[in-house]
């Protein structure tokens, strides 16, 4: 009999865009939670939601496993937890519901659990983790040790984080401070996954194998329509010297081909960039790989650019957005387009591609807008794009500006829904015409950038690259009609909060990051 049975509901089948994609990564977060509660004593087990076809298998490693505990804990560095996505909340209340069947206590923490505990607590779960939870489930299960079942109240109030029922209905506690020495945490369960599967994945479909990886928890930044329920504007930064250390041990362990940094910021204190080059040296690390930035931070300082890609680093995602300055001044996202420029002109000049995530439909945008963001792109020519539209979730100023236009749906089902969920610039059609659009020309830009580099080369010709002319055409002829279908959708006006038909899978499995 297992103590724990850790799980989480963000099930890739679920997300049909990302499953097109396919770029699986295992629930960090949990792999966090199950190593250090496997550190306090417990023996541990985990659900690997992320392959996994339905529910039914949670169910199969409920009666395996036996547990006592059923933790549903979501992957809090995986920003599609943060979205709180229909299809993921439906699929944790079935689990919550097959683990109460089975006579498990059902313990839940993540985003959506955060915003919405009540929901998750009527749903039949015990007890909610508010925010970070690995010192809260610790707390809570040494009460529940001590061979009671069931928390009297007033045990239970006397556990920071805490969310659980009252004969009044569902109570929230204080939140419990941030963990500030994150270097104390074990490495993430690793041995817990089935990680044959995921490098037979990726080696098919990509050619290398990548796993996750992150050196910070939280975000100090006010951007106002980005949720933080977890860590607020909270901070944390693993040292440089740690994280090399874990890195190393990957590389010895699995043998990974790349390494995704999943932190919304990575490098932010002076002075990380290059002790973390020094660290990789040090330690011979060969792992190329790819993490997330912002412009300001990129053009601060040069010599950061060039620790980057002595690191090993690929590519540099930055929080692009708009290419309308009024426009991130209303996020209040405190950088510049000119920045924005400057930082992808200095990234490749060091040799590291850049990404840009775009985001449409924010109130006040117009037309005009949305052609400024188009051209710094054609301007910039990153290296990819991932795009997404005005997302208002609880706890953001963004979220309080617009919460009286809400109607009844007020998540996206999945990371293709693209919904204008409030009185947007446009209409929900617009902006899924405008995902097909850009898209359309971006991919036909690069791939004739690409084309070039062979073009009189022929030995270097592969059959790939006639697959990729024969796209880059098919893009190009169809350009005008989507262009014509964008405008035309246009003139509908501002969104009027319908439900509309979803994308097609062919429009919405365009090959993205994992953060739109």
């Amino acid at each position: 009999m297992t103590d724990i049975l850790f799980g989480q509901s963000y099930y890739l089948r679920f997300d049909p865009k990302l499953w097109a994609a396919m770029q699986p990564y295992p629930p960090l977060g949990t792999l966090y939670a199950a190593s250090f509660m496997r550190a306090q004593g417990y023996s541990v087990a985990l659900f690997d939601a992320m392959l996994a076809a339905s529910p039914e298998e949670w169910a199969q490693a409920l009666d395996y496993h036996g547990p006592r505990y059923a933790v549903i804990y979501e992957d809090n560095f995986n920003y599609l937890s943060k979205m709180c996505l229909l299809n993921m909340r439906e699929a944790a209340f079935t689990m919550i519901q097959m683990a109460q069947a089975r006579g498990c206590q059902v313990i839940v923490c993540g985003s959506d659990a955060t915003d919405h505990a009540e929901a998750y607590l009527n749903a039949g779960a015990d007890y909610v983790l508010l925010g970070e939870g690995e010192e809260t489930l610790a707390e809570l299960l040494r009460q529940l040790s001590s061979d009671n079942w069931q928390l009297a109240i007033d045990q239970c109030a006397a556990i920071p984080g805490l969310a659980y029922h009252t004969p009044d209905g569902p109570h929230r506690n204080p939140r419990r401070p941030s963990l500030k020495d994150i270097d104390r945490l074990p490495f993430p369960a690793w041995d817990l996954v089935d990680v044959p599967r995921y490098r037979q994945i990726w080696q098919e479909k990509h050619g290398y194998y990548s796993m996750n990886m992150v050196t910070t928890r939280g975000c100090p930044y006010h951007c106002n329509w980005c949720a933080k329920p977890i860590w607020g504007q909270r901070y944390n930064s693993r040292s440089p010297q740690n994280v090399a250390a874990e890195m190393k041990w990957l590389q010895d362990t699995y043998q990974p081909d790349h390494i995704w940094f999943a932190d919304d910021i990575m490098g932010l204190k002076p002075g990380w960039w290059l002790e973390f080059s020094a660290a990789v040296e040090t330690q011979q690390i060969r792992l190329p790989f790819k993490c997330l930035s912002r412009a300001d931070l990129i053009v601060r300082d040069p010599a950061n650019v060039h620790a980057l890609r002595h690191a090993g680093c690929d590519i540099v995602w930055l929080g692009a957005e708009s290419g309308a300055q009024h426009i991130l001044n209303a996020m209040e996202k405190g950088t510049t387009v000119a920045q924005i420029y400057e930082a992808a002109g200095q990234l490749r000049a060091a040799g590291v591609r850049v990404g840009f995530f775009l985001q449409f439909g924010y109130p006040g945008e117009t037309r005009a807008d949305i052609e400024k963001t188009l051209q710094m792109v054609r301007d910039c020519q990153p290296d990819d794009i991932g795009m997404s539209v005005s997302y208002p979730l609880p706890g953001t100023r963004f979220y309080e500006k617009v919460q009286m236009q809400l109607g009844d749906k007020q998540n996206w089902t999945d990371s293709a829904d693209l919904s204008m969920m409030y009185q947007g610039p446009f209409t929900t059609a617009f902006y899924r015409q405008l995902h097909v659009t850009l898209h359309k020309e971006f991919r036909a830009r690069r791939g004739w950038q690409e084309l070039r580099q062979v073009a009189g080369k022929p030995a270097r010709w592969r059959p790939y690259h006639i697959r990729e002319a024969g796209a880059i055409l098919y893009r190009l002829g169809t350009l005008p009609v989507a262009r014509r279908k964008l405008s035309r959708l246009e003139k509908t006006g501002p969104s009027n909060l319908s439900a509309l038909p979803h994308m097609s899978l062919a429009e919405a499995a365009q090959p993205s990051p994992q953060r739109d």
